[in-house]
């Protein structure tokens, strides 16, 4: 039989409530241990960032991480790996976009995958922000259409993987993240450790 090599993953984590494994500090800390007892390899792992909830005023500050991973599983395993792990810790799906949560596993992105294709990607990345709120997509999107927006997503990023090329943009994560507004940083501190 012949083996699969290994894809690199970006993983985005982030929590602002309460899971069953805590405060949001360690019901990242749970998720990362338990990505790690169902496969996938934790290669890097970002510092904690605190970082206030958005949209403004929805909620507690989150704690923000990145973690890079490397796993046999394709896209869509993952993904469900992730969301497994995000509903044994107490997440439902069913408060609407840009919650307050215990948990948040992102898929970001998965080697240099565009899924499920360039047209279909680039329509989700380029989705006027009046229209994020309201619209999400009925499949994987990968590089993760919003990404190269967030700097809660950048800034843990750029600690494990600032080289990484986004397929679509042709700039890495640090690219990414220094052409970001000022204020796109404001309230953005290291987390307590």
């Amino acid at each position: 039989m012949e083996k699969q090599t290994q894809s690199l993953g970006l993983l985005a984590l982030g929590a602002n409530l309460p899971s069953s494994a805590g405060i949001p500090k360690a019901s990242l800390q749970f998720a990362l241990q338990a990505i790690t007892d169902r496969g996938p390899q934790i290669r890097a792992v970002s510092r904690f960032w605190q970082t206030p909830a958005f949209p403004a005023g929805s909620g507690p500050d989150y704690v923000n991480a990145a973690a890079v991973i490397a796993t046999d599983l394709d896209a869509p395993a993952l993904l469900e790996l992730l969301h497994g792990i995000e509903g044994e810790m107490g997440r439902t799906r069913d408060n609407g976009r840009w919650q307050a949560r215990g948990v948040d596993l992102d898929l970001l992105a998965l080697d240099g995958l565009v899924l499920p294709d360039a047209g279909t990607h680039d329509h989700w990345r380029l989705l006027p922000p009046d229209r994020q709120r309201i619209e999400a997509p009925d499949r994987l999107i990968l590089p993760h259409p919003r990404m190269q927006d967030r700097a809660f997503v950048l800034v843990p990023l750029a600690e494990v993987a600032p080289g990484w090329i986004h397929p679509r943009l042709g700039r890495t994560v640090a690219q990414m993240r220094d052409a970001l507004p000022p204020q796109a940083f404001e309230g953005m501190s290291l987390a307590d450790t």
